[in-house]
């Protein structure tokens, strides 16, 4: 046992060590780093980036060390003894024959899920069944993967830090969301990174330096995990390591209170990367001041107060003329639906003839642009109006509660204000955001068993949930008050599933232009019953996206990439007309509102198209990339205060075709900043 504890323990301390000393490493090589513009650090604030960075090092290895923890603790004689070994490889070869013959979570999901789920249990039974009948072959594998557990935890140490320090070379700070935005556009960064730098030569090199290291400092160990399969020294090891584990997660988050300075060098060198890595992502955030392009407060915000007439955090009277209209309201937000698939907009594959027709008997919106590439922006979009700050949605921030959202307001005007979706509502946090401003949730949860006919993991097929939300509205039409109901669709979705038997394109063929087809189809049902309930003449409808289906392209953000059809449907109040114009998804719910002649008191960006001060004009980002379009200029605010302009020059194949401005505007980049700046500031969550 003493032998045992020796291997892991000495295992812990050298690995920990070793992050220990490419962290000092790396902060003493940053100090001399040209993003480093401060270095007039006072002798406490030495201390801190050296001692505290030095703490916050070795607790992070103590949180990392869990996965190599967990594999010793697996490697046991007693698992392959009668008759526990045939009941583990019963229940691996059980889950391997259900994920490869039978639909699963994984198929559900889609794309490579199910491939990737089959061949690591197809790996894990055969290689158990191979140590199970074949003794001899049981330590020759647990040498090999506790050698591989090593050289991994080397190579990830060491290749940690030259990313930090590129990452530093670029944006002057440790990890932070910017690095979370990586891992969503993965395809785009390898490409940057494999132009940018000599990947192969720092690839090989990475290689070279980690088994040099694993070799000296490790090869002694990779030669003992005979001592590992005891199983007395994990019950003396494992309390031990555990109790380390939750002080150093409580030591590293503690210590981020000593990262405060007004020199934010110190706060970055003393901190772990990894650590801001895991805060950024939970936090979802990317503050505007510190990575942006700005503006003096004063200056920034007499422009907003400037454009809305608005004081404070952009409060403005919003005052309609005539009787307001007391109609209820559907908006509906289709799942994925780019302005592309439509035939209206140059497609050829008929697979929205609904909307298609709809566009013909409403107010038509032929230029409008969703605020970003994920669900999440396009309900906050049409909810708050709001321009999008980088980093995550305030819709999944914490504290986004009473807010000033469509849906309160229509509550404070005596509607009854209904959020639907499909799937679970805890998803992209929308149960607590729409729970806390003002609405009422109807999701899967909701549903009778009677009531569902189809469902994937996603929630519930979109007639299913048109028919739910009719059912709904029947019953709240019964209280006398109108309703507002928010209806979210989830079905243009991978896996692209849906009943059998609706359209031309088959159910199993899980592909998207099945998935528009069954969306438009189910939309298309849904009017269809509307309009014989007694509600319906009183209704004003309104039609649009959260996003489109991609969002990849040449330049940081593609302008047709974000293109998502709009319309407003009211029978006997609108007559059919085409807009023309740039217009905003945050300006669809005002348009709306001003239809039905509603006067309230605002925090909105958006505004009504109707309104005389109204410019054409969008926003439109990434997590990071902070788009404006007015006219035919474009103008992208990236971090690092960085900025560039396009000019929007339509070709026969691409209207949206952008070319680079040599000669830029500096009118448009101080809207454009304006904007964003007060609209990131006012609304911090």
């Amino acid at each position: 046992m003493q032998k045992s504890i020796r291997l892991v323990s000495g295992l812990y301390l050298k690995l920990s060590l070793l992050t220990v000393a490419v962290g000092l490493v790396l902060r003493v090589v940053l100090l001399f780093n040209e993003q480093t513009t401060s270095l007039a650090f006072s002798f406490g604030e030495w201390c801190e980036v050296f001692l505290l960075g030095a703490v916050n090092d070795f607790c992070a290895a103590t949180a990392g060390f869990i996965f190599l923890w967990l594999f010793m603790l697996s490697v046991s004689r007693t698992k392959y003894k009668k008759p526990w070994g045939y009941i583990l490889l019963a229940l691996l070869v059980a889950a391997f024959c259900y994920v490869a013959f039978f639909n699963t979570i994984f198929d559900e999901y889609g794309s490579v899920a199910p491939r990737i789920a089959l061949y690591v249990l197809g790996y894990w039974a055969g290689s158990f069944a191979l140590r199970l009948f074949l003794p001899g072959f049981r330590s020759h594998w647990t040498t090999v993967w506790f050698a591989l557990f090593i050289v991994v935890y080397v190579g990830a140490i060491i290749f940690n830090g030259i990313s930090e320090y590129f990452f530093w070379s670029e944006f002057g700070v440790r990890y932070n969301f910017i690095a979370v935005d990586y891992l969503v556009y993965t395809n785009e960064v390898v490409g940057n990174i494999m132009e940018s730098y000599p990947v192969i030569p720092m690839t090989l090199g990475i290689v070279v330096v980690t088994l040099l290291v694993t070799w000296y400092f490790f090869r002694s160990e990779l030669v003992q995990t005979e001592c590992l399969k005891g199983w007395r020294w994990k019950a003396v090891i494992g309390p031990a390591y555990v109790a380390a584990l939750f002080a150093a997660i409580g030591l590293l988050n503690f210590n981020t209170r000593f990262q405060d300075s007004d020199n934010v060098y110190v706060n970055e060198l003393q901190a772990n990367g990894l650590y801001k890595f895991y805060d950024a992502f939970v936090k979802n955030t990317l503050d505007y001041e510190q990575f942006y392009l700005t503006r003096p407060e004063a200056e920034a915000e007499a422009f907003v107060h400037g454009v809305y007439q608005s004081t404070g955090d952009n409060l403005h009277a919003v005052r309609a003329e005539g009787e307001e209209i007391r109609r209820n309201i559907v908006l509906i937000t289709m799942e994925s639906m780019s302005a592309s698939y439509m035939e209206r907009f140059g497609n050829t594959e008929r697979i929205t003839p609904v909307l298609d027709s709809l566009y013909k008997l409403g107010l038509a919106f032929d230029r409008v642009y969703a605020t970003g590439n994920r669900t999440v922006r396009g309900l906050e979009a049409v909810t708050l109006s709001l321009p999008p700050c980088p980093g995550q949605s305030i819709i999944k921030r914490p504290n986004n509660a009473g807010m000033h959202s469509t849906g309160a307001l229509l509550r404070d005007k005596g509607y009854n204000v209904t959020y639907f979706y499909g799937g679970n509502s805890y998803f992209d946090n929308m149960e607590t955001f729409f729970s806390g401003n003002g609405y009422d949730i109807v999701d899967q949860k909701s549903y009778k068993p009677e009531e569902i006919t189809f469902a994937n993991i996603w929630g519930v097929c979109d007639e299913d949930a048109y028919r739910k939300v009719i059912r709904t509205l029947n019953e709240e039409t019964r209280s006398g008050k109108p309703f507002f109901a928010h209806v979210m669709t989830v079905s243009n979705h991978r896996p692209f599933t849906y009943p059998a038997g609706r359209i031309r394109i088959p159910n199993d063929s899980k592909s998207r232009a099945g998935g528009v087809l069954y969306s438009d189809y189910s939309l298309g049902r849904f009017f269809a019953e509307a309009a014989r309930q007694p509600w319906f003449e009183n209704t004003i409808f309104l039609v649009t996206a959260d996003h489109c289906a991609s969002s990849a392209g040449r330049t940081e953000i593609p302008l047709q990439k974000y293109h998502i059809p709009a319309l407003i449907l009211a029978p006997g109040l609108i007559e059919p007309g085409v807009v023309d114009g740039i217009v905003s998804q945050i300006d669809l719910m005002p348009t709306l509102l001003s239809l039905l002649n509603m006067s309230y008191d605002s925090h909105f960006y958006g505004r009504s198209i109707f309104d005389p001060a109204y410019v054409n004009r969008a926003f439109i980002a990434t997590y990071q990339d902070l788009g404006y379009l007015e006219g035919d200029t474009f103008t992208i605010l990236s971090p690092v205060r960085r900025f560039e302009q396009y000019r929007v020059v339509p070709t026969e194949e691409n209207p949206h075709h952008l070319e680079a401005m040599e000669r830029k505007d500096a009118v448009q980049v101080d809207r454009a900043i304006g904007y964003y700046q007060t609209s990131c500031k006012w609304n911090k969550r």
